[in-house]
């Protein structure tokens, strides 16, 4: 059963930076503020239009506490405003959002994330997300971690090295068509079998990059969303789960929590959709996730490339809602799923449906 009809709300705008290895020049304040005002002037709105301001960020990334109130100062919050922070990527942010938006006492909301892989050493950083009496102590990589999940998968027979290849090969090609994509290719499977193993069974090409960006999003309910946007993407469900931090107590090959997400999120219900982007910083991952989300051959998967072709830490699953909506806006999709991951081995994950009619609002919530 899905949970009762809740207030349309509308992903209306999006901007994110161009996507690179080193952000050299720019601290993160100077990163954001020309995405904050494209993703406003985009639809004509500006800060002052905004009832709530939500962020998603990492104290760890920039090497400094509080760095999200720093940040701030790219929309610059001046009378003071209604905003929060979640030190998690932007899609969590965006629910929060949507969830306060569903009170009715705000019209619009702005969220935003950003990261800097760059400056620090991103896999020591992650590991302070694992269990902290078994697993941290031991500073495994996520890339180790990755390798184990795709062994098992491979082990289960329900994953090839071709056909981890097959999808590297796939995303960045089609990361030539996005302008903002880190990484592209137009190198067959075969060719990229070729490559030697980073962690067995992973080879580069199966691994994310390392990744500085930055994106926003504006929310909108309602009139205010149709009087933005002509073809809004409505959020008619949206979810999130979490499975167990003990890596050993969960069957890696699965992702139950993304299951979940997408069940209670509606996206089930109704028509299939046509278009997903799926947050899988790992090539195996994708092959996970579109299983969870029982997307079918007929499914485009990724048409910017995906976290494969740019992973921008604290951005790249709010980036998969921006990009899912723009193909709506566009009229490029009729209904979409957008998911985004956070944590080892798709630890939390969270399933957004987006549809160019506001429909029933199904998703979301306990």
């Amino acid at each position: 059963m899905s949970a009762p009809a809740r207030r349309p709300v509308a992903v209306v705008s999006f901007a994110q930076a161009r996507n690179v290895r080193r952000e050299a020049s720019r601290n993160e304040v100077e990163l954001l503020m020309p995405v904050v005002s494209e993703v406003f002037a985009a639809i004509g709105a500006s800060k002052d239009d905004m009832g709530f301001i939500c962020s998603g960020s990492t104290d760890y990334l920039v090497g400094g506490p509080f760095s999200f109130v720093t940040a701030l100062d790219a929309v610059g919050v001046w009378p003071p405003r209604a905003e929060s922070h979640v030190e998690m990527d932007g899609a969590f942010a965006l629910y929060e959002a949507w969830v306060l938006m569903q009170e009715g006492a705000i019209d619009a909301a702005l969220v935003y994330s950003f990261g800097r892989s760059s400056p620090g050493d991103v896999t020591e950083i992650l590991a302070l997300q694992l269990d902290p009496y078994v697993t941290a102590p031991l500073w495994p990589s996520p890339v180790a971690l990755a390798a184990l999940q795709a062994q098992a998968l491979i082990d289960a027979g329900e994953a090839t090295e071709e056909e981890l290849a097959e999808v590297a090969a796939r995303n960045r090609s089609a990361a030539r068509a996005n302008p903002n994509a880190q990484v592209v290719s137009d190198a067959s499977p075969e060719e990229l079998l070729a490559d030697e193993y980073v962690v067995a069974p992973l080879r580069r090409h199966a691994l994310p990059p390392i990744t500085d960006g930055a994106a926003a999003i504006v929310l909108a309910a309602g009139e205010k969303a149709r009087e933005w946007r002509e073809r809004p993407a409505w959020i008619t469900g949206i979810d999130h789960r979490i499975e167990t931090h003990a890596l050993g107590c969960r069957d890696l090959t699965r992702s139950p929590s993304t299951a979940l997400a997408a069940e209670r999120a509606g996206l089930f219900e109704g028509p299939p959709v046509d278009l997903a982007e799926v947050h899988a910083p790992f090539a195996h991952q994708e092959l996970i996730v579109r299983r969870a989300l029982e997307l079918g051959d007929a499914v485009t998967v990724n048409p910017s490339g995906g976290a494969l072709a740019a992973n921008p830490v604290m951005s790249a699953g709010l980036i998969r809602i921006g990009e899912a909506a723009a193909r709506i806006w566009a009229a490029e999709s009729e209904r979409a799923v957008a998911h985004a991951t956070s944590g080892p081995c798709l630890q939390q994950n969270l399933v957004c449906v987006l549809d160019a009619s506001d429909g029933a609002v199904v998703g979301g919530g306990a």
